[in-house]
């Protein structure tokens, strides 16, 4: 008396039609003989069930006729139970709600587990078949083609007669479009040519200048260039304007100053009193851009090259550097918060300066302390240049006008020395170069500001 149940594989037994049952000395009266019986009935229910399961590669080879790459229908899972006899649930393919749609919109089967099953609902399933439901709340389609159900109608009848909600297709997110920063945005600056242009370069008679912008989204440095004034090809003005908080200023200082000092000089007949008349230039023109009610601030250089005089002026930091005979000799002093006479008259007129991060500032703010503009600290950031005359001579070979983009790494005679060989002694000059090489000199040791180099040839005055 007894049983003997032998499985080829666990494999086998998952498939079952492989599966193998052994009798021997069979008793009727045995529980062990109900136990086949049992055996055999779920052999002949699985073997319809098995049926059902192969329409599934018939749906799928209709998904894929649809180009339907994404699958995500179902999980399936399957569970091992320590029972010996096979038992697959009949209520998974008696429903007559289908699980599986025919629609060819979309199909999904994935295997995405494999685990013990410690549930009670079928004890004697070494392997259940479970396919999950998709919830309620999921976003399905309930719209299925009648032409792909009228032509899968054989392969599905059985599971099930009414309409399937189409399972919906995992799709890619919708395409963001994130608007691109204007510079029109930046300080509240129009965009114009300078502005935008990484690198600026002009030669003119007796001149050169070349602008390179620094890290900042716009350029806000500006410059400013006029020769044959009043019809006098010995007569000429140049600037540089060194913008900060914005290009506005110097743009503004760029277009009225030259007109200011011409008509203040122009006015004065006298000839002493040109220095005057340049301060004034620079007072009207500061005064004229506080009007405009526009935040930032400029620091200018300018050179009023007339009747063989050369008028040098600035307010700020920005630089003018002679060359005579090869010997670099400054022009101006930078207008900064570190020179003592500078701090005491800020501080004489309520003000303070401190030091932040390394640098000498105003009220904490400004590393400068003479400019055009810059309203909201205009009680100790005066517009008052500092100008100092000089006679043409021919031993002075050429004028450097810069911001302080190039001071800061290159020093005044270093200046000189790289500018000199390209504008002196040649018979073919290119000042225009030595512009360049200065720049990119500034820039190879590590200078992120704006950069404006003038060359000036003073021997065409």
């Amino acid at each position: 008396m007894g049983v003997t149940l032998t499985f080829n594989t666990l494999k086998d037994c998952h498939n079952e039609s492989k599966s193998a049952v052994k009798i021997s000395k069979v008793n009727t009266r045995s529980p062990l003989y109900s136990l086949l019986l049992s055996r055999r009935h779920s052999q002949t229910l699985a073997k319809k069930e098995e049926k059902q399961r192969n329409s599934i590669p018939a749906l799928y080879k209709e998904s894929r006729k649809y180009k339907l790459q994404d699958i995500n229908a179902m999980s399936c899972s399957l569970a091992l139970a320590n029972s010996p006899a096979v038992s697959p649930p009949m209520s998974l393919f008696r429903d007559n709600s289908p699980i599986i749609s025919p629609s060819p919109e979309a199909l999904n089967l994935s295997l995405t587990h494999l685990k013990p099953s410690s549930s009670p609902s079928s004890p004697c399933s070494p392997f259940r078949l479970r396919l999950q439901k998709p919830t309620s709340g999921s976003l399905l389609s309930s719209s299925v083609s009648t032409s792909a159900s009228s032509s899968d109608s054989g392969s599905t009848a059985g599971l099930g007669t009414r309409s399937a909600s189409a399972i919906l297709k995992r799709k890619r997110p919708t395409r963001l479009d994130i608007p691109m920063a204007t510079t029109a945005l930046h300080f509240g600056v129009p965009a114009t040519p300078c502005a935008v242009m990484i690198e600026v370069e002009r030669e003119g008679c007796g001149y050169s200048v070349y602008c390179k912008r620094g890290r900042r989204e716009v350029m806000e440095d500006r410059f400013s260039a006029s020769v044959k004034l009043q019809g006098d090809c010995k007569q000429a003005f140049f600037g540089v304007f060194d913008g900060h908080g914005g290009a506005k200023a110097a743009e503004f200082a760029a277009l009225k100053l030259e007109k200011n000092i011409l008509d203040e000089v122009v006015g004065r007949k006298d000839e002493t009193m040109v220095e005057e008349a340049v301060k004034a230039g620079y007072l009207k023109t500061d005064a004229e851009f506080l009007k405009e009610d526009v935040t930032g601030g400029a620091c200018c250089v300018t050179a009023l090259i007339q009747n063989g005089s050369l008028v040098v002026s600035n307010a700020g930091d920005c630089r003018a550097v002679l060359s005579r005979d090869g010997a670099a000799e400054a022009l101006t002093s930078d207008h900064r918060p570190s020179r003592e006479d500078e701090r005491n008259r800020i501080e004489t007129l309520g003000g303070y300066v401190d030091l932040c991060r390394g640098v000498w500032r105003i009220q904490s703010c400004l590393a400068v302390s003479r400019g055009i503009g810059d309203h909201h600290l205009k009680q100790w950031v005066i517009a008052e240049p500092e100008t100092k005359i000089i006679t043409i001579k021919p031993e002075y070979e050429f004028l450097i006008l810069a911001s302080d983009g190039l001071w800061d790494k290159v020093s005044n005679q270093e200046a000189v020395d790289i500018a000199r060989p390209s504008c002196v002694g040649i018979n073919k000059q290119n000042p225009l170069s030595a512009c360049k090489k200065l720049v990119n000199l500034s820039v190879s040791r590590g200078s992120s500001d704006d950069i404006s180099v003038m060359l000036v040839q003073l021997g065409h005055f």
